[in-house]
């Protein structure tokens, strides 16, 4: 495909700061410039997206905003100028692109911000709707609507929409794709008298309980939204800036005040050396002379105060190390036999005497059993030369 590239003739628009500001991109105002479907007469629908930004910039300023839901819609610019940006021409450069061609076209937007005279409006309120996404609320007659049923309800004598906010802005959800359910939208209105008494019920205690209990609070001019408008009034925001006090505060100067020093003197450019070897003595050599001597003194007691075996045993009772001599050559030999289960059975483990008789008995020979299912210790069934202790017998049998 050849890309091509067509620009359209600059268009100006001439918002005022503090009031919403809304341009619509129509698809159809960009068709004309595509080449049509290869089949004439055919109807044409080429999926259509737009790029905005700021002349010279990748994006836009920080108080608009763009949105487009599909390449079959159109998109639409919002927001609301600000007193800043008053007498400077805003240049958007807009850009279209052809999903099914490749082809761009381009056209640039002036925006020209004007100073409204009775801006900015004391009295602001902000809504929550919760049935309405952004891009339908931005419709002027829907706009229009809302508009109509606050005047209806505040009774100003001039009221202008602010600036409207999706709710994905604010840190909400996406919803569901069920029961057809929106996103909710934010709308701040401003009008020049104070607000009405039906605004004011939602500041009322009971109605803040019912909030705080994530209860519908009892609002009497709720009925005049409902039918088009499902507002959330725990979410409404009444702002009153006649009643705004400045934070700006006169420095007060007092004790803590640092009186006048005089001229700052600085040291001189010319320093004199500084011998470090005694610094050296006190941090390295000291300790290291106390750590040696307590090293020497630790060698001594260890080295050449000991007082030996022999000394230990004359100390100790012979009973004593008897049983420590027994268990010492016991335990060689259980080491012993670890090593070689083949040799034959240590006499320590064998009966040397007849448990009935007393008489001695020899150890039995080595192939004469298995040594490794023998016991340690023989029972008495096993023993040769056993004699069987009489039964007693009853007394009857006598």
């Amino acid at each position: 495909y050849t890309i091509l590239s067509r620009v359209h003739s600059d268009r100006n628009v001439y918002p005022s700061a503090g009031v919403l500001f809304v341009h619509v991109l129509e698809r159809e105002y960009f068709k004309g410039e595509f080449p049509p479907y290869p089949k004439p007469g055919e109807i044409s629908n080429d999926p259509i997206t737009f790029n905005t930004n700021l002349m010279g910039y990748p994006d836009r300023p920080g108080w608009l905003r763009y949105i487009q839901r599909t390449p079959y819609s159109d998109g639409v610019l919002y927001g609301s100028p600000t007193v800043e940006n008053v007498g400077k021409p805003t240049i958007i450069e807009i850009t279209a692109y052809n999903r099914r061609t490749f082809e761009t076209a381009r056209h640039n937007l002036i925006i020209n911000i004007m100073s409204a005279e009775d801006f900015p409006l004391p009295y602001q309120a902000e809504f929550f709707i919760r049935n309405m996404n952004v891009e339908e609320m931005l419709a002027s007659e829907v706009l229009g609507d809302f508009l109509g049923a606050v005047k209806n309800v505040w009774q100003p004598e001039r009221l202008n929409a602010i600036n409207i906010t999706s709710a994905l802005d604010r840190g909400g959800r996406v919803p569901l794709p069920i029961n057809d359910m929106k996103e909710g939208v934010y709308v701040m209105v401003g009008a020049d008298v104070p607000f009405s008494s039906c605004l004011r019920e939602v500041e009322n205690p009971q109605n803040q309980l019912r909030c705080s209990q994530e209860m519908e609070p009892v609002i009497t001019c709720d009925k005049k939204f409902r039918t088009q408008f499902h507002i959330d009034w725990c979410k409404i925001s009444l702002v009153d800036n006649t009643k705004q006090v400045s934070t700006f505060q006169e420095v007060i100067r007092g004790e803590g005040i640092l009186p006048d020093g005089g001229e700052y003197k600085p040291p001189s450019d010319t320093l004199k050396s500084r011998d470090y070897y005694s610094d050296f003595l006190i941090t390295l050599a000291v300790p290291s002379a106390i750590a040696l001597v307590l090293f020497l003194i630790l060698a001594y007691i260890m080295c050449c105060r000991r007082e030996g075996v022999e000394k230990r045993n004359m100390q100790t009772p012979d009973i004593q190390l008897v049983h420590h001599s027994a268990i010492q050559k016991s335990t060689k030999e259980l080491r012993d036999m670890s090593k070689n289960r083949e040799i034959a059975w240590p006499l320590s483990t064998l009966p040397v005497f007849h448990p009935v008789t007393g008489e001695i008995v020899p150890p039995l020979p080595t192939d004469s059993y298995d040594n490794t299912s023998m016991p340690l210790m023989q029972t008495q069934q096993n023993l040769p030369h056993q004699t069987q202790i009489p039964q007693q017998q009853s007394a009857g049998q006598y």
